[in-house]
């Protein structure tokens, strides 16, 4: 595929599976032996499996998350985002109780791909940040 096929497929990736919750566009998205590493999200597992456990955490925290992708840049088989993620804080998260509060977290992901679909994905977001912004770790909220 091409360098733009790949970033179209990766768009696809944020617009319907963590904004849009479709996990059945994984299947489509995703090879069959996708690996996702997270440290934030290590205990979920990885593969398809752990990416839905995953996406449905959050969304079931932030049920009005959304992904927006700041900058995309491709190389060859890898496709590298920065994103910001907002959503209220409407469910329970980590022990944390619903606050109401709006969040904003910034992240990048790696993503490499094979055949036209994700195999792997790499991310790394501001936790910290984001347990700051509700009331969690001290500091400037």
């Amino acid at each position: 595929m091409s360098a733009n096929e790949n970033g179209a497929v990766v768009r696809r990736f944020i617009d319907e599976v963590f904004n849009g919750g479709n996990f059945s566009a994984a299947e489509e998205i995703l090879a069959p032996d996708y690996v996702h590493h997270d440290p934030a999200t290590a205990d979920m597992g990885s593969g398809r499996e752990g990416l839905e456990q995953m996406v449905t955490f959050y969304r079931q925290a932030f049920p009005d998350f959304s992904v927006k992708l700041d900058d995309q840049i491709i190389a060859e088989d890898k496709v590298v985002e920065r994103w910001t993620g907002r959503g209220t804080h409407q469910g329970a998260l980590m022990g944390i109780p619903a606050t109401g509060r709006t969040i904003t977290a910034t992240g990048i992901s790696i993503h490499r791909l094979a055949g036209g679909k994700i195999a792997e994905t790499w991310t790394i977001f501001d936790t910290a940040g984001m347990l700051r912004q509700l009331g969690m770790v001290p500091g400037q909220q």
